[in-house]
C-alpha cells in the first residue's frame, strides 16, 4: 500500500513537472507566432525596400538618386554611356560633371598616375543627354608646377585653369597636399588684380565643386597644414565673385553661384530678394534649380523648396547682391562643430555691393532639414554664420525663429555665409520589454539559484568539499547576473524617445553644437552593462573551474588538493573577470573620452549590453575580445573536459552495478545532464544563432532561451532535490509541518495515518534517487573520512 501511494506520488511530480515544460514551451511557441505576426504587418504597411532603384534611398518620403539615376523610382539614366574618343577611353559620365579619362600619365613624367585628359557629359539646349568635346591635359605639369607658374602676372591663367581642372577631376586621389595647391592656383585665378577672363573663372568654378568631391580627412589635414589661410581666401573671393555675374548663374554638382543687379528705379527705398534652391532628384545642385526674385514682400517656401534666403535692404545705395551656394561645409573647417554622418550641411552666402561701413542689410532664411527619417530624428538646430577673423562658426547677430511649415527658420542682421548647424539624434528601436517567456523563465532561475545557495550554505559542515564552495560562488554570479539582467537590461532612455517634431525644439538656445550627431548620456545603463559583462564573465570563469576541478578529482585523482585551492580558484573566479572588465573600459575611455559619446563604444543604445560592433569594426570590437574570446576558450575546453568525464567515468561500465539496465542508463543521464549544466554547455546554442537562415536562427533563439533562462532551476532540481540530504531535511520539515497541522485539526488516528504515508513517500525518493546522485556524500562517518576524489568518484 505505501508503495502505492508513494507510486501515486511521483506520477503526480512528474505531471507538474510536465505542465510547467509545456506552459514554458508553449510560451515560446506563442511568442514565435507573435513575433511572425508583426513581422508581417511590420512589412505590409512600410515602404518596400525595393521601391528606389539604382541605389536610391528613401528618404522623407521620396526618392534620392544618385547622380547617374532620377526619376520617381530612380529609374532613369542621368548619364553618358562608356566612350571612346581620340585614343582616350571614359567609364559612365554622370550628366554635368567631367569624367577622367582611363588613360593615365606615365610614371617618369611629373603628372604620373593623373588622368590624361577630361570629358563633359552634359544636356545639350533640347534637354538631350550628350558628351563634349575631349580636353587633353599635359602630362609635365602638377598642381605645383601650376602653382609657381601662376605666380607670373604674365601666366596664361586660361590654360592653367583648364590644367588644374583636369588634375582634379579625379576627387578620390586628392591629398591634402593637392587641395593646399589646386586652392591657391584657385585663389590667384579669381584675385581682382589679376583680370581673368570669364571662361577661366567659370572653370576655376568647375575646379573648386570638384575639390569638394574630396574627403573631409584631406580637408582637415589641409587646413591644418595651411592654417586655413587659402580656404579663407577661396571663402572670400567666391562672395566677390558673385556680386560679378549679373544677372546670369554658374551652377556646378557642388557648388552655385547667381547675382543680380538693380536698375535706379529698383534702388528707390527698401529691396527685397529672394533666393531659392529648389529640391533634385539626388543630392547634388542641378542647372535651373536656381531662382532669384526681387522686389518680394517675403519668404514662401512650398514642398519642393530645400532652401530660401530673403535679403532685405534697407538702403538704396546697392546696386547688385550675389549668392553663393556649397553643397556641403568642407571649405568651412571648424574648430568647434565636428559632422559624422553624410547629411547635407548646404551653406549659403549673401552678399552685397555696399561698403562695409555702411553695410545695413539683413537676411531671412528657411532651410528643409534633409536626413534619413526613418533612422535619425532633428533633435535642434543653430543658426550661425562663418566668422573670417576667427575662421569659426559663430552666431553673433543669429537666431531662431520658430515656424509652422516643418522649415528650419533664421534670422540674420547681416549678410555673409549662413548655414544650419543640424543634430541628430538616432531612432533607436527600443525592444519590448521582457515578455512572460523570458520572466517565467528568469524568475525560475533565480528562485532555484536562491535556494540552492542556501541549501549549500546551511549543509556545507555536513559536506566538507570544495565542490560545494565552487557551486556556491557559481550559483552567486548566475543569481546576480539574473538580477540585473531582468531590472536592467533595458535602457531608460526608452522611456525619453519623442517624434522628433520640429516644435520640440528648444528656440532660445542658440549656441554652436559640437557634432551634428548626439546621444543622451546615460552613465546608469554603461555601469549595468558593465556588471553585467563582468558576472556573466564570473559565471563563464567559474564553470571553467568547476570543470578543473572534477577533471582533477575524477582523472587525475590528485590527492590531497594544492594548498590554499579555495582561496586560489577564488581570486581566479572573482578576480580575473574584473581585470578584463577594468582593462576593456579604461582601454575604450582612453581612446574616445574627450568625446562625450564614448560610452556607445562600450555598450549599445537599445539595451545595457556590450556594443554590436559595425562590419569594418569586428576586430577592435570590445565585444569580440572580452567575451566571444574568452567565453569561447571556456567552452571549448569545457566541452573538451566534459567528454573526457562522460567517456571515462559517467559512461564507464560498472561490473559491480547491481540494478537493472534501464535505471543505470536513467543515472548515467542524469549525471550527464547534471555535468552539462554546470559547465554551462547549452550555451554553444548562441553560437547556432548565427546562422543567416532567419527561420532557422528563430528557432535556435528559443531553444537558447529555454534552456539558458531556467539554467539556474536545473541546477536547484539537479543539485539540490535529488540530493540525499536535501531529501531528508524535507522529510524532517514536512513531517514536522504535518505534525502541527494535525494537532489542530486531526485525530490521533488520522495523524498516524498521515505521517505513515508522508514517511513512506520521503523514503521512496531516496530509494528512487540515490543511484543519481553527482558530488554528493552521505552525512556518514566513512563519508567525512574520504578523500576529495573517492567522494565524487563514490557519488557517482
Amino acid at each position: 500500500m505505501a508503495s502505492c501511494r508513494a507510486w501515486n506520488i511521483r506520477v503526480l511530480v512528474a505531471v507538474v513537472c510536465g505542465l510547467l515544460t509545456g506552459i514554458i514551451l508553449g510560451l515560446g511557441i506563442w511568442r514565435i507566432v507573435i513575433r511572425i505576426q508583426r513581422g508581417i504587418s511590420a512589412t505590409s504597411s512600410s515602404t518596400p525596400t525595393e521601391f528606389c532603384r539604382n541605389g536610391g534611398t528613401w528618404e522623407n518620403g521620396r526618392c534620392v538618386c544618385t547622380e547617374e539615376w532620377k526619376g520617381l523610382r530612380c529609374t532613369i539614366a542621368n548619364f553618358c554611356e562608356k566612350s571612346t574618343y581620340m585614343g582616350f577611353t571614359f567609364a559612365r559620365i554622370p550628366v554635368g560633371r567631367y569624367g577622367p579619362s582611363l588613360q593615365t600619365c606615365g610614371k617618369g613624367t611629373p603628372n604620373a598616375g593623373n588622368p590624361m585628359a577630361v570629358r563633359l557629359c552634359n544636356l545639350s539646349p533640347y534637354g538631350e543627354i550628350e558628351l563634349q568635346n575631349v580636353t587633353i591635359g599635359n602630362c609635365n605639369e602638377n598642381l605645383e608646377t601650376l602653382e609657381e607658374q601662376v605666380k607670373d602676372v604674365t601666366a596664361p591663367l586660361n590654360n592653367i585653369s583648364s590644367e588644374v581642372q583636369i588634375l582634379t577631376s579625379d576627387a578620390n586621389k586628392l591629398t591634402a597636399e593637392n587641395i593646399s595647391s589646386a586652392t591657391r592656383v584657385v585663389g590667384q585665378i579669381f584675385n581682382t588684380s589679376r583680370n581673368a577672363s570669364p571662361e577661366a573663372k567659370k572653370i576655376a568654378i568647375v575646379t573648386v565643386s570638384q575639390l569638394l568631391d574630396a574627403s573631409g580627412d584631406a580637408f582637415q589635414e589641409a587646413a591644418a597644414t595651411a592654417n586655413n589661410d587659402a580656404l579663407t581666401t577661396l571663402i572670400e573671393q567666391m562672395e566677390t565673385y558673385s556680386l560679378s555675374l549679373g544677372n546670369e548663374s554658374v551652377v556646378e554638382p557642388n557648388i552655385a553661384i547667381q547675382s543680380a543687379n538693380f536698375s535706379s528705379k529698383d534702388a528707390v527705398g527698401p529691396l527685397n530678394v529672394r533666393f531659392s534652391v529648389q529640391k533634385g532628384a539626388s543630392s547634388s545642385l542641378l542647372s535651373g534649380s536656381t531662382f532669384i526674385h526681387t522686389n518680394v514682400d517675403g519668404l514662401n517656401p512650398d514642398g519642393q523648396t530645400e532652401l530660401q534666403v530673403l535679403l532685405n535692404m534697407t538702403k538704396s545705395n546697392s546696386k547688385a547682391c550675389g549668392f553663393v551656394v556649397y553643397q556641403n561645409d568642407k571649405l568651412f573647417q571648424s574648430k568647434t562643430f565636428t559632422a559624422k554622418s553624410n547629411f547635407s550641411q548646404k551653406i549659403i552666402s549673401s552678399k552685397t555691393d555696399e561698403n562695409e561701413q555702411d553695410q545695413s542689410a539683413s537676411v531671412d532664411m528657411v532651410f528643409s532639414p534633409r536626413y534619413n527619417q526613418r533612422e535619425f530624428q532633428l533633435y535642434s538646430y543653430a543658426c550661425v554664420y562663418w566668422n573670417l577673423s576667427t575662421r569659426d562658426w559663430d552666431t553673433y547677430g543669429c537666431q531662431k525663429h520658430k515656424g509652422t511649415d516643418g522649415f528650419l527658420r533664421c534670422h540674420c542682421n547681416h549678410t555673409t555665409n549662413f548655414a544650419v548647424l543640424m543634430t541628430f539624434k538616432k531612432d533607436y528601436q527600443y525592444p519590448e520589454s521582457l515578455d512572460v517567456f523570458s520572466n517565467v523563465g528568469c524568475a525560475l532561475s533565480i528562485t532555484g539559484l536562491a535556494l540552492t545557495i542556501v541549501f549549500q550554505i546551511v549543509t556545507r559542515k555536513v559536506r566538507k568539499t570544495s565542490v560545494t564552495w565552487v557551486l556556491v560562488n557559481l550559483c552567486i554570479s548566475m543569481l546576480i547576473f539574473n538580477l540585473l539582467f531582468v531590472f536592467g537590461i533595458e535602457n531608460s532612455n526608452k522611456n525619453k524617445t519623442s517624434d522628433g517634431d520640429i516644435h520640440d525644439i528648444d528656440f532660445k538656445n542658440n549656441d554652436v553644437p559640437q557634432t551634428d550627431t548626439i546621444n543622451i548620456p546615460n552613465p546608469t545603463c554603461t555601469a549595468i552593462a558593465a556588471l553585467l559583462h563582468y558576472f556573466l564573465l564570473v559565471t563563464f570563469t567559474w564553470s571553467a573551474l568547476s570543470a578543473a576541478q572534477l577533471y582533477f578529482l575524477l582523472i587525475r585523482t590528485m590527492k590531497p588538493l594544492p594548498r590554499h585551492f579555495i582561496l586560489f580558484i577564488s581570486l581566479i573566479g572573482w578576480g580575473v573577470p574584473a581585470i578584463v572588465v577594468a582593462i576593456t573600459v579604461g582601454v575604450i575611455y582612453s581612446q574616445n573620452g574627450k568625446n562625450p559619446q564614448w560610452e556607445l563604444d562600450y555598450r549599445q543604445e537599445t539595451i545595457c549590453w556590450l556594443a554590436i560592433p559595425e562590419p569594418d569594426g569586428v576586430t577592435k570590437s570590445p565585444l569580440l575580445w572580452s567575451f566571444i574570446v574568452p567565453v569561447t576558450i571556456i567552452l571549448i575546453s569545457n566541452v573538451v573536459i566534459f567528454i573526457t568525464i562522460s567517456i571515462k567515468v559517467l559512461w564507464k561500465n560498472n561490473q559491480n552495478l547491481t540494478s537493472t539496465k534501464k535505471v543505470s542508463s536513467m543515472r548515467k543521464i542524469v549525471s550527464t545532464l547534471s555535468v552539462a549544466v554546470v559547465f554551462g554547455i547549452t550555451w554553444i546554442l548562441a553560437y547556432l544563432m548565427l546562422v543567416n537562415d532567419d527561420s532557422i536562427r528563430i528557432i535556435f533563439s528559443y531553444i537558447f532561451c529555454l534552456f539558458n533562462t531556467t539554467q539556474g532551476l536545473q541546477i536547484f532540481f539537479l543539485h539540490t532535490v535529488r540530493t540525499k540530504i536535501f531529501q531528508t531535511e524535507a522529510s524532517k520539515v514536512l513531517t514536522l509541518l504535518s505534525s502541527i497541522g494535525g494537532k489542530k485539526s486531526l485525530s490521533s488516528v488520522t495523524r498516524l495515518r498521515l505521517r505513515i504515508r508522508m514517511y513512506n513517500f520521503l523514503r521512496s525518493l531516496p530509494t528512487l534517487h540515490e543511484h543519481f546522485r553527482l558530488l554528493e556524500t552521505s552525512p556518514s562517518t566513512e563519508d567525512i573520512t574520504l578523500s576529495e576524489s573517492d567522494k565524487a568518484k563514490q557519488s557517482i
